[in-house]
Order: C-alpha cells, then sequence, then structure tokens
C-alpha cells in the first residue's frame, strides 16, 4: 500500500511539473511584475517598518515609498535622455571613426580566414520601416503595461494584502513554527541580496563610466547605465559588459597599449566589486552551487527572458530556504547549495 501511495505521488508529481512550467511561462505578464514587486517591497521594508514605528499612518507610509520609487525613475530617465543627447550629438563622428577600422578589421578576416563579412549601410533605414517601428511600439506598451502591475503589486505587498507568510503557513510549510522561521529567512537573505545587488552594481556602473572618461571612450554615461543594469544578470553580465565595452573600445582608441590597459582596467573592475566584494556581502546564503547557478539562468532565461536572468538566483535562494525545511529534500538544498563554490559572477 506504501509503495502504491509513493509510487502515485511520483506519478503525479512528474504530471504537475510540466504544468506548473507551462502556467508559469503561459501567465509570465502576472508573476514577473508579481516577483518584481515583491522585490521593491522588501528593499522599502525597512523603511516601512521605522515608519511605523515613528506611528505614521501606513497609508502615508506607502505614498512615501511610491515617491521614492518615482524619484529613483525620474534620476533613471534623466540618465537615459543625457546619455541619447550625448549619442545623438556624437555618433557622426563615431561613425566616420569607426568605418575605416571596420573596413580592416573584414580585410584582416578575409586575408586571414577566408571569412566574408556583407555590410549593411541601411540599419538605421531599416529601424525606421513601418514594420519595425510597430514592434518598437508594442514593445513600449508591454513595458508600460508590465511597469503599472509591477507599481500595483507593490501597493499591494506594502499594504500587506499579499501575505506570504501565511501561503506558506497554509500551502508548503503546513506548520506554524517553520512557516515563521522559512518565512523570516526568505526575508532577511532577500533583503540582504536586493541591497547588495543594488549597490555593487552601482559602484560597477560608477566606476565603469569613470574608467571610460579616463581613457576618452565615448559615451560614459551610457556605458555606465548599461554596466549597472547588466550586472543583475548574475554571471553572465560582466562578461557581456566587458566584451561589448572591449569592442566598442577597439574603434575608439588608437593606440594598442592603451586598448589593453583600459580592457584590463574594466576587467579589473567586474573582479574586484563581483568576483571579490558581492561574495563577501553577500555571505554563507548565497553560496550557491556554480553549475546550479548556470543551470538556474538558462532555466528562467528560457522560461520568462531577461527578467528571468535577473531573477534567477533570488528566486534559486527562494527554492533553497523552502527544501532545507523538510527531511527528505534537503539533498537537493545541499545540491544547490555547493559550499565549497563561492557564487562567483566572474
Amino acid at each position: 500500500m506504501l509503495n502504491e501511495r509513493r509510487t502515485t505521488n511520483i506519478l503525479l508529481l512528474i504530471i504537475a511539473v510540466p504544468i506548473v512550467f507551462y502556467l508559469l511561462k503561459v501567465l509570465s505578464f502576472i508573476f514577473i511584475p508579481l516577483i518584481f514587486s515583491m522585490f521593491i517591497a522588501l528593499l522599502f521594508l525597512p523603511l516601512m517598518r521605522w515608519l511605523g514605528r515613528k506611528n505614521i499612518p501606513k497609508f502615508i507610509s506607502i505614498i512615501i515609498v511610491l515617491l521614492l520609487v518615482a524619484g529613483g525613475l525620474k534620476i533613471g530617465v534623466e540618465l537615459i535622455q543625457l546619455s541619447s543627447k550625448e549619442i545623438l550629438a556624437n555618433n557622426t563622428e563615431f561613425l566616420s571613426k569607426a568605418e575605416p577600422k571596420v573596413e580592416s578589421l573584414k580585410a584582416y578576416l578575409s586575408d586571414s580566414f577566408g571569412i566574408e563579412v556583407v555590410s549593411n549601410k541601411n540599419v538605421f533605414a531599416q529601424f525606421f520601416q513601418k514594420e519595425n517601428l510597430g514592434s518598437t511600439i508594442g514593445f513600449l506598451r508591454t513595458f508600460l503595461t508590465t511597469l503599472l502591475m509591477t507599481a500595483f503589486f507593490v501597493v499591494l505587498w506594502l499594504a500587506e494584502s499579499i501575505n506570504v507568510h501565511k501561503l506558506l503557513n497554509n500551502t508548503i510549510l503546513k506548520q506554524k513554527h517553520t512557516s515563521i522561521k522559512a518565512f523570516m529567512k526568505i526575508e532577511k537573505d532577500l533583503i540582504k541580496f536586493i541591497k547588495v545587488k543594488v549597490l555593487v552594481s552601482a559602484l560597477t556602473g560608477l566606476f565603469t563610466g569613470l574608467m571610460c572618461v579616463f581613457f576618452d571612450v565615448s559615451f560614459p554615461i551610457f556605458w555606465g547605465l548599461f554596466a549597472f543594469a547588466i550586472n543583475f544578470v548574475q554571471m553572465v553580465g560582466s562578461f557581456v559588459s566587458v566584451i561589448l565595452l572591449s569592442i566598442f573600445a577597439f574603434v575608439e582608441l588608437d593606440t594598442t597599449s592603451t586598448l589593453l590597459f583600459f580592457i584590463l582596467s574594466i576587467t579589473l573592475v567586474q573582479v574586484v566589486f563581483g568576483a571579490i566584494l558581492e561574495p563577501i556581502f553577500m555571505g554563507k546564503s548565497f553560496s550557491i552551487n556554480i553549475i546550479a547557478v548556470l543551470v538556474m539562468l538558462m532555466f528562467w532565461g528560457f522560461l520568462w527572458g531577461i527578467p528571468g536572468l535577473i531573477m534567477a538566483i533570488p528566486i534559486t535562494v527562494f527554492i533553497k530556504i523552502i527544501l532545507e525545511q523538510f527531511q527528505g529534500t534537503k539533498v537537493f538544498a545541499s545540491l544547490l547549495s555547493g559550499k565549497q563554490t563561492k557564487l562567483d559572477k566572474f
């Protein structure tokens, strides 16, 4: 009888898992804003509690948090506009400088390796074609919808209309003491993750921009913002940032030695903040096996695209904490944790 029940449970699990993944994919327009809003709410949760201790009404506290979020978005928009003006003002000079270098690189590839690169000089014209403009407008519409849904869920989290503790207690854990303990650990670890990630990403973006200014590489504001944003994608973001900026600097910098020192400088920025300081600040809670990190990045990236890549590690930590609460699943939590390997990003 016991064996039959166990077999039935396994079969139900095999059936349920693909259905859950399918629902996560289909309902991504709900789950992505929901999870992003949870991270935003957790970031401001200490402030909400401090305001509560000062006897400030909850609705006023929520308004204060929303104003802070709106202020952050305003600063981000201003920086993007400043960066766009900088790019538009210098794009002709950059293209004139880039053309001979690109042509020489194409000639080298053709002579040395027999690789023929077909250039398309109508890239900008293609961008302004009707179908491409339609795609851009569609993207902006989706982005604004996601932003509004995220703001809506932030209000629900901060107003405690969505109660994760009660949800864990009634569904997964079903033990009051265990659910409280697990919820406190999830809250503590995710708050730490968000704070450290924002701080490290900001410092990475700042010093990347400063390196661009020091080596006279164009568009330092843009590259600083790019390094800040892509740093939220664990591991992969560092490689992408260094590779793209190195390719761009190849056009900008004439001296080979200067180019080499620039690449070493931006690589050092990524290593210092990502591979040294970030794991120290994160602590043992985020010591996740490197293989698990790569698998989770691929899985959540496939499921939800760029938002999935950004949220892959905190979701993994959430799953690990839940798995640690059950004797039968502790082995899976230990597989994720990788006690000997720190969560490096470079």
